[in-house]
């Protein structure tokens, strides 16, 4: 249950997914031709720009040739991890899902916030789906005031599983009282009359 996706993280890993594929379809055109990109440099003292660069408004930019092979290793992990996305969210596989997820938004720097954020909350909703059955915030938060109270009721108790999942509360133990330690224990002292 914890390892597979409910009806709604499939549907949001597969539109993770496809906005995975639209980035990937950005860097399609750079692979066909060579392109110019505007590379932007700081002011060196004042308004002069470094060699190369021109002066644009308030910053100093340059144009630069890059080659089709300088876009491929980026559209080669976007498409992959996309189509991982896609893959591990079509077997229901929630691990998978967080894995390219997560792979996906560190590689893309800035870009891949919402893919960090995605995986996050995915592993989020396993978390409080081990801990308290349900993945919603309503469902956990009751499961939570829940055991509050139960603890509450009965402070010594606690909780032990099946293996058929069920949870039972075993109340506390009424143990005898330690006897005092001969080497920790200070002796009693005796008054005197």
């Amino acid at each position: 249950m914890i390892f597979g996706l409910d009806a709604l993280e499939r549907k949001i890993s597969f539109v993770a997914g496809a906005i995975a594929l639209l980035a990937a379809g950005i860097f399609f055109p750079h692979l066909l031709k060579n392109t110019y990109i505007t590379e932007t440099a700081k002011h060196v003292k004042g308004k002069v720009c470094a060699k190369g660069y021109h002066l644009v408004s308030n910053s100093c930019n340059r144009q630069e040739l890059t080659h089709p092979s300088y876009w491929l290793p980026q559209f080669l992990l976007i498409l992959v991890m996309a189509l991982a996305i896609f893959l591990f969210a079509w077997r229901r596989q929630r691990v998978g899902v967080i894995f390219a997820g997560l792979f996906l938004g560190l590689a893309a720097g800035t870009a891949g916030l919402i893919f960090i954020f995605f995986a996050a909350w995915l592993g989020v909703r396993a978390w409080r789906l081990h801990k308290y059955g349900d993945a919603s915030f309503s469902g956990a938060g009751k499961m939570a005031s829940q055991r509050a109270r139960e603890r509450k009721s009965n402070p010594g108790a606690t909780r032990s599983k099946t293996k058929q999942g069920d949870v039972t509360i075993v109340p506390p133990k009424n143990a005898a009282p330690r006897e005092a330690s001969k080497r920790y224990t200070p002796k009693k002292q005796t008054r005197k009359r």
